[in-house]
């Protein structure tokens, strides 16, 4: 154990997610999650649907991967994970293969009481992909090559391929082929990103870690089809409001992009990298500074998934980690404020029945749901209330998603592991949240204080801390044992970070600013809401939320020291 600030610490969010990852299963339909919970019912209720399958088992599946890499295995109070969380981990990993057929894809399952039939969405083939990639990272599981192998094979040959684009002539492959032949004849393609573009951050990622040709094969000819064919994104990067492309569905347009500046940086096509940070730019017009995001232009626009906020996350990292390094403040205001405030960490709002005879067993259940989605990112959100019900729009629908509680820890991790980045030539501190990493521990007092400790753990030629804009230069302080230095002085680095040259073992520096007080009027689908900051949390927003406010009391801006031991992961793995 070792003292720490009681402020936000990533992978503790984490491991209170698993309770949510784990909660969903449904043990009277063999482990096979609830895809939603309507919290505002009364009782309030989980309920299965057709997400439940390759999309839920795929999020969830990558959840628990990603946070037994940040946590090692540990529950928010330090103790090892319950037994039952590995065994219903188990039980997804085994669906997540048994889904997946003999012709490489994963389909899902009939149910009595839903209305479709066993198909091969392209949306779960992702998630599917997603899964599988994670496991091969974090596990080198051949059962998973082999299954990821196959599975890009065929959504390669499934592909209709012409000589100047290949695509997707339909949303879900049957096993007897696509459902119509006229829709390949006539090169129909409704919402190649929601198809085929959010595709690519896996593929890719994928590819880099085995060198599947295929996978790259289908990155390029998918992101030749977005960008130059598809008209999903239009010239000054806004997304296409036309129903045909979901209304400009966020989720799905931020989620291709994403996966865009991914493939950009990896081939080094800096028109690409411009193509993704126009449309980031302009998303970030649409979206709160505080990162509460629209679902879509039309009716979903009063409505806010985790999923979106996610895709923010990755993208902002992806962009600034190609050298735009602005983007490190969008990223660190997103997940200070809306992905950590939209997770459910308080259900005595939730009323639950006290028994199970309402249940309709293996579709709907109303006991115990506050206590099973505990941790839960939300899954249409307002932008001070974890639940949206407004007279707008869609009015009330889901208040938790499968796929936002595992996109929600993918999104914690993608901070996680952007908060140090670089080798012992040069380390970075992107993120001033605290965190502890093999090169540098970085224990971070914001936003009660302005100070950020730095425990070197092995010596580096150069440590650089990225400061905030608002925190300026002239009263920060840079102490490293007896010496003092301010940033009046010369100790900035070209780039803007602080630059501390050759950091020993066993050194502890500490940087100091103020911490800066604003307020500012934020803007979401047409509402104001007036927001406090300090730095860069928010700390009130007014109007507040009804049914369960998100903005106000945070525990983590109480202040004060805690024990806690913090996870070293011996081996640092990205996506």
């Amino acid at each position: 154990m070792v003292t720490i600030p009681a402020t936000l610490l990533l992978e503790e969010r984490a491991a209170l997610a698993m309770n949510a990852v784990t909660g969903l299963a449904d043990h009277d339909l063999d482990g096979i999650p609830f895809f939603s919970a309507n919290l505002l019912a009364r009782p309030a209720r989980l309920d299965h649907g057709d997400w439940d399958y390759g999309s839920s088992h795929g999020r969830l599946t990558d959840a628990i991967l990603l946070t037994r890499q940040m946590t090692g295995g540990k529950d928010s109070d330090g103790k090892d994970w319950d037994p039952h969380w590995d065994q219903i981990a188990d039980r997804y990993r085994q669906t997540l293969f048994d889904l997946l057929h003999e012709d490489g894809l994963t389909y899902r399952r009939e149910h009595p009481r839903g209305h479709w039939k066993p198909n091969a969405n392209l949306i779960d083939q992702r998630a599917t992909l997603l899964a599988l990639t994670t496991t091969v990272l974090a596990t080198g599981d051949p059962k998973a090559r082999a299954a990821a192998d196959k599975q890009v094979q065929a959504l390669k040959r499934i592909a209709i391929k012409e000589r100047d684009v290949w695509f997707y002539p339909a949303s879900e492959y049957t096993a007897s082929g696509w459902p119509s032949e006229n829709a390949v004849d006539l090169h129909l393609a409704p919402d190649p990103a929601s198809f085929s573009g959010r595709l690519i951050m896996p593929l890719l990622r994928y590819h880099q870690a085995t060198g599947n040709q295929d996978a790259l094969d289908l990155c390029e000819w998918f992101a030749r089809l977005i960008v130059d064919k598809s008209g999903v994104y239009l010239p000054d990067g806004s997304f296409n409001p036309a129903r045909a492309y979901r209304s400009g569905h966020f989720h799905t347009r931020v989620g291709t992009l994403e996966g865009l500046a991914r493939l950009a940086r990896h081939t080094g096509d800096h028109g690409l990298t411009e193509f993704s940070r126009r449309s980031y730019d302009w998303v970030l017009t649409q979206a709160t500074r505080f990162g509460w995001t629209p679902g879509d232009l039309a009716d979903q626009r009063y409505e806010h998934e985790t999923c979106s906020l996610v895709d923010l996350i990755g993208l902002g990292t992806t962009l600034a980690g190609s050298g735009l390094t602005s983007y490190w403040s969008v990223v660190e205001r997103f997940v200070r404020n809306h992905l950590a405030a939209s997770q459910l960490r308080d259900v005595s709002w939730v009323e639950s029945a006290p028994d199970r005879s309402g249940d309709e067993v293996g579709w709907r259940t109303y006991v115990d749901v506050g206590e099973r989605v505990l941790g839960a990112f939300c899954g249409y959100g307002a932008p001070n209330d974890y639940v949206s019900d407004v007279p707008l729009g869609r009015g009330h629908t889901n208040d938790v998603q499968a796929c936002c509680v595992g996109s929600g820890v993918r999104g914690l991790f993608w901070a996680w592991n952007s908060i140090v980045t670089g080798d012992n030539a040069l380390t970075r501190i992107n993120l001033l949240l605290t965190r502890a990493h093999r090169t540098v521990d970085v224990l971070s007092h914001l936003p009660v204080e302005g100070k950020v400790e730095l425990l070197i753990n092995e010596p580096v030629e150069e440590l650089r801390v990225r400061v905030p804009e608002w925190a300026g230069y002239a009263r920060l302080t840079l102490a490293r044992g007896d010496e003092v230095r301010t940033g009046a002085e010369r100790i900035w680095a070209p780039d803007g970070y602080l630059s501390i040259p050759k950091p020993q073992l066993g050194e502890r520096i500490v940087v100091t600013f103020p911490m800066v007080e604003q307020t500012t009027t934020e803007l979401a689908a047409g509402n104001e809401f007036r927001t406090t900051w300090r730095g860069d949390d928010v700390i009130a927003i007014d109007p507040p939320g009804r049914s369960r406010p998100m903005y106000g009391d945070r525990p983590e801006h109480a202040g004060g020291l805690r024990d806690y031991e913090l996870h070293r992961p011996e081996t640092e793995w990205s996506w």
